[in-house]
This record gives structure tokens, sequence and C-alpha cells, in this order.
């Protein structure tokens, strides 16, 4: 079994290979609650420090990608909100669009990231270079990744991830 210390130090060395970085929402961009109004209206409640740590990632000259499952124009306008260009929705399988955005990019497996919750996410948290869950992402999934994070999804994990690898980089916060 190897040390916290070593397990940080590969996941800090992966890290700083990511030019794509990739995210699940429900679970990880929400706490995975799903509202709706009496009208059939879902709501979706997203977390404002993950936001900004998306802003500034794209800033640092990181590509932001989502990955769903589901299909959601909440999630739609949310993604244009931060400038994230590349959006695939209603994907359980998806090594498929993380196929195609490697092929458009040039990018290798090494350079991509994922942040996923949910048993289907496995298959391509163990297919990127740095994998990463919050919390209280499934304990099969926790399991597989190089990332865990003390925040719950939707409450500031996304932005934990980000801090790593922009650390990593040498790409933290410098201000506005």
């Amino acid at each position: 079994m190897i040390s916290l210390s070593e397990r940080k130090k590969r996941a800090l060395a992966k890290a700083k290979r990511i030019k794509l970085f990739l995210l699940d929402v429900d679970g990880v961009l929400t706490d995975g609650s799903l509202l709706y109004g009496a009208d059939g209206s879902e709501f979706k409640v997203f977390n404002i420090h993950d936001g900004y740590g998306i802003h500034q990632m794209i800033q640092a000259g990181i590509r932001v990608g989502i990955i769903s499952g589901a299909k959601s124009e909440i999630v739609r306008r949310r993604a244009a909100e931060l400038g994230i260009v590349d959006v695939y929705e209603e994907f359980l399988d998806k090594l498929k669009p993380y196929e195609k955005l490697k092929s458009t990019y040039g990018y290798s497996d090494e350079e991509v990231g994922y942040m996923g919750d949910e048993l289907f996410d496995i298959p391509l948290l163990r297919a990127v270079g740095f994998s990463a869950a919050p919390a209280n992402a499934r304990a099969e999934v926790k399991s597989v990744v190089d990332f865990v994070t003390r925040a719950r999804g939707g409450d500031g994990a996304v932005r934990e991830v980000i801090d790593f690898i922009l650390h990593a980089q040498g790409k933290g916060y410098k201000g506005s």
C-alpha cells in the first residue's frame, strides 16, 4: 500500500500534464439532487466557487468540458456562462465523447483529467491521465481515482480539484 504522501506526489505529477479537464454534472458540479417544480420545471444548484475555478482554469489555458449522462437546458446555460464549449449530454458511455475530444484537440490520455462520482464514470476515470472524485462519490469510484476531495459534489469539490491542478502546473490564483 502506498503512503498518502506518495499518492499525493503521483497525483501532482499527473495533474501537471493536464490540458483538458472534463466534468460530470450531477453529483460533481451539483450535489446530485434533482429538483422539480409543480409545472415539471427542473432546478439545479451550482456552486459559485466551482464556477470561478472553472473560469480561472480556462484563463490559465486549460480547456474544460462536460460529459453528462443526462440532458439539461440548465447545464447548457451554465456551461455557456462559464465559457465551456464542449458539452456532451446523454452519454452513459462516456468513452465515446472522450475519444472524440482527444481526436479533435490532439490530446493524449495523459493530458486529460476527469472528475466523476458514479459507477458508470469508472471506465473514463481509468482511461484519463488524472482522475478525481468528490468526497461523496461511490466508494467504488473513490477506490480508482488519483484524487478524492474533502468537499462534497456541488459544495466546492470541483474548485478543490482545479486548485490542485493549477497548483501542480504553477498556475495558481494570481488575482483578476
